[in-house]
């Protein structure tokens, strides 16, 4: 769960604890990861930290056993957890996250019946970061006004009992970061379709005059459904750059445009560049500019060319390298204006079609008898069936132009044997629901339950439908022709 202030942070088993790993801070993350012995890779970017990268770690806190780390490696008790405790009308259940600016309750309104995601921040920021304080106050208040379904909604704001605290709709599911960290790069398609409606709520945000500050993967949760939603606008984390003039900036210097790093204030556009970083990200599983320090990072941004999507990628199509190329341009003016033209953007080069996790997440919400699980290009979706039987089934979208493309739903059924011929096409011709043909699996001619279905307008309940139909019909073929359950 990643409802959390600084959520690079927050619910990741690479965080510090105490007596079993180190805390090695990363400048370009702006995050502290445990690492074992003594090693000076970033496990998230992979880059080498010398000292200087510690140079700010006094500036992060984080969920590790109550513990912070302060000049890089020295444990400091936090403050005090509030589990139980009754804060306004808030009932405090769980610490769900905990970031360098607070801590993040799973609570239950007590007036309304409802759950929701609590932040209260810490005592320490309030006396410290006034200026924080009052942006807090601010741009909660200019959130709130934000509703939209790629949006985290802010039910209130306010101060009681000695805290500032923000309610905010309870997401319960992953940041975007999680799914990146476990399943590395994602598919071209879905993450199109990830990048439009991060940016149809970015459209939204900046209708309203509210500027994130800092989108990256980590502010971007998904619900059980798949839907991604902008979290903390407004509420970007400092960082010192290192330099003699002791600059502050806001943010996470991976995902800041060049601009930033000059100081210019963040705007429309810097957001818009952000948004390019998380699409490269989702595209290639790393961030398109590294460096070893805050100002090797920053000189890397502002003079180095984008490394090439189609290098590292040779599946993507030319029209999405040329989309991120146009987010990520070094000048402002260069880039989408706004997160209403980058959705144009995006949409253009996406089309309407929906990624295939999204669909079998809608399909499925809540059916125990059915787990899918990606892999590379399709999906290995398997069904419980009747008297502890099992079928597995593969969804995979063609290799047809966008125009043609379709979506395949296909269960194996048993080996295409020669003896098996006569009795199979009997079958066939009963079938009313999909097809049964010869497909080669791992080399073999094997019979196959096959249904197909046009990828623009297919939808969740067409999908349940067929999945659920194929799997019933190939188990049948499989056992009249094999009396066996090995598919």
């Amino acid at each position: 769960m990643s409802n959390a202030f600084d959520t690079a942070a927050d619910g990741d088993s690479r965080h510090p604890v105490p007596g079993e790993s180190n805390g090695l801070y990363c400048s370009g993350c702006n995050a502290v990861f445990a690492v074992e012995g003594d090693t000076r890779v970033c496990p998230r970017c992979g880059v080498v930290l010398d000292e200087d990268s510690f140079a700010n770690s006094e500036t992060m806190v984080f969920d590790s056993g109550d513990v912070r780390f302060d000049g890089g490696r020295s444990p400091v008790l936090l403050d005090e957890r509030l589990d139980g405790r009754t804060i306004h009308v808030y009932e405090c259940e769980s610490l769900v996250g905990r970031g360098g600016m607070g801590q993040v309750y799973l609570a239950r309104h007590l007036e309304l019946h409802r759950r929701c995601a609590l932040k209260i921040l810490s005592p320490r920021v309030e006396t410290g970061d006034l200026d924080f304080v009052n942006r807090f106050m601010t741009e909660g208040r200019a959130a709130a006004s934000l509703v939209h379904p790629n949006v985290v909604t802010v039910h209130a704001i306010g101060e009681a009992d000695g805290f500032h605290f923000l309610e905010m709709e309870f997401v319960a599911g992953r940041s975007l970061q999680d799914l990146v960290d476990r399943e590395g790069a994602l598919t071209p398609v879905r993450s199109m379709v990830l990048a439009s409606q991060i940016a149809d709520g970015l459209a939204t945000a900046h209708r309203h005059g509210v500027v994130h500050r800092d989108l990256k993967l980590d502010n971007v949760l998904l619900s059980q459904h798949n839907t991604p939603k902008i979290a903390d606008f407004g509420l970007a984390k400092r960082v010192l750059t290192g330099d003699p003039e002791g600059r502050v900036l806001c943010g996470t210097p991976h995902f800041m445009a060049p601009e930033l790093f000059d100081g210019a204030p963040a705007s429309p556009a810097s957001d818009v560049y952000a948004l390019g970083v998380c699409l490269f990200v989702m595209l290639t599983g790393e961030v398109p500019f590294r460096g070893n320090t805050f100002a090797d990072l920053a000189r890397t941004v502002r003079s180095e060319r984008l490394p090439s999507l189609r290098r590292i990628r040779p599946e993507i199509s030319l029209d999405i390298a040329e989309c991120v190329q146009q987010l990520l341009s070094r000048a402002p003016a260069a880039r989408p204006a706004d997160g209403e033209a980058a959705k144009q953007l995006v949409q253009a080069v996406a089309g309407q079609v929906r990624d295939v996790e999204s669909l079998l997440a809608e399909s499925f919400a809540g059916d125990e008898r059915i787990r899918w699980v990606r892999a590379d290009r399709k999906y290995r979706v398997s069904v419980s069936l009747p008297d502890g039987r099992q079928q597995a089934l593969f969804v995979e979208p063609s290799e047809h132009s966008a125009s043609e493309r379709l979506l395949l739903i296909y269960s194996v059924c048993c080996e295409a044997r020669s003896d098996y011929f006569e009795k199979a096409l009997e079958l066939n011709a009963t079938l009313s629901h999909g097809a049964m043909g010869i497909r080669e699996i791992d080399g073999r001619p094997m019979f196959v339950m096959i249904d197909t279905y046009p990828r623009g307008t297919v939808d969740a309940e067409e999908v349940r439908r067929s999945v659920l139909e194929v799997a019933y019909r190939a188990d049948a073929v499989e056992f009249e022709l094999t009396g066996e359950d090995r598919y």
